[in-house]
């Protein structure tokens, strides 16, 4: 038995035996009835205000919060500790939003890509660390395959990520084949911001915005080697301003995707992309 499974099982039981039903112990918390039993069910972490609420209406003397970073560390094998709330929203996310200002956002990446963004970024990892943070990166984007969870998922990426390669011709041709197949599938929506586009919104830095049809919104911003998630309501509709903002000054999707087609059929002939401008 996982982790979170062992956890979300103990919850139930503590809960069951209480008498409480799902509605009744979650009186006094802002989480939603699914978000509860995708926990007690192993499919979903405990969240620390959750463990202190169960602590609290149970009388569990602390156990589920102490227990709390056993489950957190089981979720993100591969994974930086602050990237962790985002890895477990996403699964459960109704939208998501992202701005690549330097770097193809992480779900729409390939093997090749994402080993590329490891090796330079942990230039001493190990081979096996290397391939653990690679896979880590692949699974994230299974919940493109799975019809009834997939989220709405918008992408804004600049302009250099397509015509200044990281990689080799046909490796890079393989990366915008990934974003070309992922839209003809509407499973998501790129757009690109041109270098002509000068001064726009986000700069300075990446965005992630994630809303979900049980909980509050959150809002991810990464540097080098840290990542901040934000969570304050008004905060996050801020970004949400900008964000729609730096949409407005995009290409179309549609314009986007013929730019994108075009880049990777010059990288399949050994050629690397003009400037779009």
């Amino acid at each position: 038995m996982s982790v979170p499974t062992f956890y979300g099982k103990e919850l139930r039981w503590k809960r069951e035996a209480a008498g409480l039903s799902l509605e009744t112990f979650l009186k006094g918390s802002y989480f939603g009835k699914t978000y509860l039993s995708d926990i007690e069910h192993g499919q979903r972490r405990m969240p620390i205000e959750l463990a202190r609420h169960a602590d609290r209406t149970l009388g569990t003397d602390g156990f589920f919060e102490r227990n709390c970073e056993d489950v957190q560390k089981a979720r993100r094998s591969g994974h930086a500790e602050y990237f962790e709330k985002v890895l477990e929203a996403e699964k459960f996310a109704l939208t998501i939003e992202e701005w690549g200002p330097t770097l193809i956002p992480g779900l729409l990446q390939t093997a090749a890509y994402a080993r590329a963004v490891v090796r330079a970024t942990h230039p001493l990892s190990l081979a096996e660390e290397v391939k653990e943070k690679v896979n880590g990166r692949m699974a994230r984007a299974e919940l493109f395959e799975v019809d009834h969870r997939t989220p709405e998922y918008w992408a804004i990426l600049h302009e250099s990520l397509i015509t200044d390669p990281i990689l080799s011709c046909q490796e890079m041709a393989e990366q915008l084949d990934r974003i070309v197949e992922l839209a003809e599938r509407c499973r998501i929506t790129p757009q690109l911001v041109l270098r002509k586009a000068r001064a726009h919104p986000f700069m300075t830095g990446s965005a992630k915005i994630m809303t979900f049809p049980d909980a509050p919104p959150l809002f991810y911003t990464e540097a080098l080697h840290s990542g901040d998630t934000i969570d304050d309501p008004a905060l996050v509709k801020e970004y949400r301003r900008s964000y729609d903002r730096l949409r407005a000054v995009a290409l179309s999707p549609g314009a986007s995707l013929d730019l994108i087609k075009a880049a990777a059929e010059d990288y399949r002939n050994g050629k690397q992309p003009d400037r779009l401008e």
